[in-house]
C-alpha cells in the first residue's frame, strides 16, 4: 500500500531525487530565477525555504548544514550574506511558482520559481572562477 507518502517520486530513485533538488536549489540561490516543470518547482519550494531559513539562523551549525545540503560554499555565503538578511523580517514565503504555459516538446506544465523580492540583476549573473591564494597574490 502506498499510504503516508507525502512527496512526488518522479520516477527517480532518492538518491537522483536528492541530487536533482540540490542542483535545482543551487540553481535558484544563484540566478534568484528558475524555470522547470510546475510539479518540481512545487516540491523544490520548501527545500529552498529550508535553506533561507538557516540562512537567517546565520550561525556555524547552521552554516554547516547548508554547505552539507548545498555542497558549495559560495552559494553558502550569498546564502548567508545576502539572502538571509534580505529575509530577516519575513516569516516564510521565501519564493514564489508562477505557471509559465506548457513546453513545446512534450507539453509539460512550466513555471517559474523565484524569490519575492529578488535582486533583477542577480538573474544569470555568475559569481566567475574561484581564485585561489596563488592567483591573489
Amino acid at each position: 500500500m502506498y499510504h503516508g507518502r507525502a512527496k512526488r517520486r518522479f520516477n527517480r530513485t532518492h538518491e537522483h531525487r536528492k541530487a536533482m533538488f540540490m542542483n535545482l536549489s543551487q540553481a535558484l540561490i544563484k540566478h534568484e530565477q528558475i524555470v522547470t516543470t510546475l510539479p518540481k518547482a512545487k516540491d523544490l519550494r520548501p527545500v529552498v525555504e529550508k535553506l533561507v531559513t538557516l540562512g537567517k539562523r546565520g550561525d556555524l551549525h547552521a552554516r554547516r548544514q547548508a554547505i552539507a545540503q548545498l555542497r558549495d560554499v559560495d552559494l553558502v555565503k550569498k546564502l548567508f550574506d545576502v539572502l538571509g538578511p534580505r529575509y530577516k523580517e519575513r516569516n516564510g514565503g521565501y519564493t514564489r511558482v508562477l505557471k509559465a504555459g506548457f513546453r513545446y516538446g512534450d507539453n509539460a506544465a512550466l513555471a517559474v520559481i523565484e524569490f519575492v523580492d529578488r535582486d533583477v540583476d542577480a538573474k544569470g549573473k555568475d559569481s566567475g572562477p574561484v581564485q585561489t591564494k596563488e592567483e591573489a597574490a
